[in-house]
């Protein structure tokens, strides 16, 4: 297990999984994975008595745990099991008369036969019900959804137009292997796996190439329930922009086909639908 500089045990032997240091010394001016780009807005401290994580005991900053991912809105039942309502007494009858409006008879006094009951005039035959149908036989088929994982030049160049000269430390790669990730189940978290904290997005950025800018938990799509799916920022570093346009921490964006997201200092994530 290697030791960062600030004294952090990491699983990783290039970056500290706790707080992001080059292991072994980095260049002076270099930014570390996850640090704040030059020119970035800071974000804000979170409160002291924000509510801290069940899973990690991260303080709370947003919907989602910026440490292991935590969902604050999801489900925090705890399965039980019911105990089931016990069945109901046997009804009981005297032996001499009948029960209480209950219309039973007695073991004294038979029931009135068929013969002796009042003729009454034969109604129509009752139609059945008609079958419900099982919502089996109406297929809804859900559109495939895929974000493909890039580098961005335009981009980056905006950024070092931002930062200015400070930003020359952070290049731009000079080759970034396309990749592509299906989008499925309920929401998928993007950034950089950390073993120490036991975060793996779904969407892992960690490269390489590694974006400097890139946070553990940088972004998290959502499904949404008409089929298609938003993009959320839960507290990241440097920010998230969809379409050239910065997205408000907290908010969900809803994402359309073909929309771009764009994070860190040069990574580009385009969802493509159907």
């Amino acid at each position: 297990m290697a030791i960062c500089p600030n004294g952090h045990d990491s699983a990783s032997d290039d970056f500290c999984d706790t707080c992001g240091m080059r292991i072994g010394g980095s260049p002076p001016g270099s930014p570390q994975p996850g640090s704040p780009l030059p020119g970035s807005p800071q974000p804000a401290a979170p409160a002291s008595s924000a509510e801290p994580c069940p899973r990690c005991g991260t303080p709370r900053n947003g919907q989602f745990c910026e440490a292991c991912g935590y969902n604050f809105a999801g489900p925090r039942f705890t399965p039980t099991t019911a105990a089931a309502p016990p069945p109901p007494a046997p009804r009981a009858y005297s032996s001499s008369q009948p029960g209480p409006a209950s219309g039973g008879y007695s073991s004294a006094q038979a029931p009135p036969s068929a013969s002796s009951a009042p003729w009454r005039e034969p109604g129509p035959p009752a139609s059945p019900a008609p079958p419900q149908p099982s919502m089996s036989s109406f297929p809804y088929p859900q559109a495939t959804w895929t974000a493909v994982v890039g580098a961005d030049r335009a981009y980056y160049e905006r950024v070092q137009a931002v930062t200015g000269p400070e930003g020359a430390a952070v290049t731009f790669p000079s080759y970034c292997a396309e990749r592509r990730f299906q989008l499925v189940g309920n929401q998928m978290r993007i950034g950089r796996r950390s073993v120490s904290r036991g975060l793996a997005p779904e969407i892992d950025l960690t490269g390489p190439p590694a974006d400097p800018g890139i946070s553990r938990l940088h972004a998290v799509l959502i499904a949404t329930p008409d089929g298609n799916w938003a993009v959320l920022d839960p507290g990241s570093v440097n920010g998230t922009l969809v379409n050239g346009s910065e997205i408000r921490v907290g908010d969900q964006v809803p994402l359309h086909d073909g929309d771009r997201i764009n994070l860190g200092a040069w990574t580009a994530i385009t969802v493509h639908r159907g």
